[in-house]
């Protein structure tokens, strides 16, 4: 009987890497994503990007076909994944030749129906995560949320991330952009944060990684703790004494400061 099982797996899996992937974006979601995907068998035909360069450095890196013309895309490829800007997605789809395939985005803030009007089949596969262009990601912990406009491209879609991923939900357009807005506080902004330290740092000419076993305590620490609950420093007390001369050491600085005192004065209402 586990035989019989393994077998059909097997039979199911094969058919599933059948499907002929475009993908149209060549930056670093494309990327990391278009690697996962052709380690784990699936074939990517080839790769759009409005630049040359991107596309043939991303087509030389998967071995396929490229390019960076818009009529030039195969019409007949089974699943069409767009990496591309929010802003560019209407004009990159109204430019494109009539598709027969499965259209999905990777954007976390577009709503499922930015392709509605241009194809019968469309759907979401979104990967949480901050990707490098030099960075080696393995997508088997990343969390994936997809979402389709039908139950069996939900489900192929949910069959094809569970290849590259061991944490795929399926997740609503309106709950997803909130997801975005959360992790743009969690990622973008904390990344900003370390940056304005950083500056700090290098003005003082101490070096960057002296804070680097503090960021990583701070990371490691919310693992076991929430949040509010793992939050130390001068603003949970409000000790203003220290925050007035921090503000003073930001007396050159007032973008700095007006951040300094915002966070401040957030992270007390919040103790």
């Amino acid at each position: 009987m586990k035989y019989i099982v393994y077998a059909y797996c097997q039979i199911m899996f094969m058919e599933l890497k059948k499907n002929k992937i475009v993908l149209m974006g060549a930056g670093n979601v494309a990327t990391h994503l278009g690697l996962a995907l052709q380690e784990k068998g699936f074939s990517i035909v080839q790769v759009y990007s409005r630049t040359f360069t991107s596309a043939e450095r991303l087509g030389n890196l998967l071995q396929t076909n490229y390019t960076n013309e818009l009529q030039a895309v195969y019409p007949d490829a089974d699943i069409y994944i767009f990496s591309v800007k929010d802003a560019v997605l209407s004009s990159v789809l109204g430019e494109l030749p009539a598709l027969s395939g499965l259209l999905i985005h990777t954007a976390g803030s577009l709503p499922l129906d930015a392709f509605a009007g241009c194809s019968q089949r469309f759907g979401v596969l979104y990967p949480l995560q901050t990707f490098g262009k030099n960075r080696k990601i393995s997508f088997e912990n990343i969390p994936v949320f997809i979402e389709a406009n039908n139950p069996s491209d939900e489900q192929l879609l949910e069959e094809i991330a569970s290849v590259i991923s061991n944490k795929v939900f399926r997740l609503t357009s309106e709950k997803r952009k909130f997801l975005h807005l959360a992790a743009v506080f969690a990622c973008n902004f904390t990344n900003h944060l370390y940056a304005q330290a950083a500056e700090i740092m290098e003005e003082q000419d101490l070096p960057w990684e002296l804070l680097l076993p503090l960021v990583q305590e701070t990371a490691d620490k919310i693992k076991d703790l929430h949040p509010r609950e793992a939050q130390t420093g001068p603003a949970v007390r409000y000790d203003e004494n220290v925050i007035n001369r921090h503000l003073e050491l930001l007396n050159k600085e007032v973008e700095k400061q007006t951040i300094y005192l915002l966070l401040s004065q957030s992270i007390h209402r919040k103790k």
